[in-house]
């Protein structure tokens, strides 16, 4: 218990309310700009390239049109770019430069405290990200099923996986080059986690190193909730961000008293 004690005070909302207050007095058009940029791909993919590929075979092995096939997939990728980015590039700053985490640890708030309120900060943000897109995918007659509704809480944990292994890889960075490689990484995994393709185009070995990636889990669960079609792997897609969510808060709140409670 009192190890506990000195991690988690139970004032998450203090961080919270810190969170909203900032937002609340920026500029939102930054806040909306990761939004548009699946949008963008939907339509220039969905209809552009769309036209040219006709249907593609969805997870229950009917044919699928191709803008339905890439919207779910989408979907995954803006919940991951809410979250990532509010949890690494804006954590970096705060923990870099503006010294906030090593202030609000000098309070009686514990590592635990900080890492969930900047975790639920970022989810938030996923959160916006994920209702606005399914309502573009509501507009443009790609949603065909009630399980579509589901698409926004699962959008969530898509998110807080992402965002919990964003800020704990976050915290052992120190340079601006550093913070490169998370473009590096997730450029690649947008491109190759079958969000604009299906991933049997690619040769066996490629499908494995594809299927051991975030991204394409929360690809495929969001296309089997577009159509209610789901199988034994559904379960496995949950229990991945599940597994990575609970690793990544566990994760950042050690790093976090590492830094800060030497």
């Amino acid at each position: 218990m009192s190890a506990m004690a000195g991690l988690y005070a139970g004032n998450v909302r203090a961080v919270l309310e810190r969170g909203f207050k900032v937002i609340g007095n920026q500029n939102w058009v930054i806040l909306v700009s990761g939004f548009f940029e699946p949008v963008f791909y939907l339509l220039a993919m969905g209809f552009g390239l769309g036209g040219l590929v006709g249907e593609v075979t969805g997870p229950d092995g009917r044919p699928m049109s191709y803008l339905s096939f890439i919207a779910p997939a989408l979907l995954a990728t803006s919940a991951m770019n809410g979250a990532i980015y509010d949890s690494t590039w804006n954590v970096f700053f705060k923990m870099k430069f503006a010294r906030i985490y090593e202030a609000m640890l000098s309070t009686s708030l514990g590592p635990l405290d900080v890492a969930a309120g900047e975790i639920a900060m970022a989810l938030f943000r996923g959160f916006l990200y994920a209702c606005g897109f399914l309502g573009v995918m509501t507009a443009l007659g790609v949603v065909t099923s009630w399980w579509a509704l589901a698409m926004v809480p699962v959008a969530l944990l898509i998110a807080l996986g992402f965002a919990a292994v964003g800020m704990a890889v976050t915290s052992w960075f120190s340079t601006f080059q550093q913070m490169e490689l998370i473009n590096i990484v997730l450029l690649p995994m947008f491109m190759f986690s079958a969000t604009l393709f299906p991933i049997d185009i690619y040769p066996q070995a490629v499908q494995w190193f594809i299927q051991a990636m975030p991204l394409w889990h929360g690809v495929e669960l969001m296309r089997q909730l577009s159509i209610g079609a789901f199988g034994a792997m559904t379960a496995v897609h949950l229990g991945y961000f599940l597994v990575m969510s609970v690793a990544g808060v566990a994760f950042c709140t050690i790093r976090l008293r590492a830094l800060f409670l030497r």
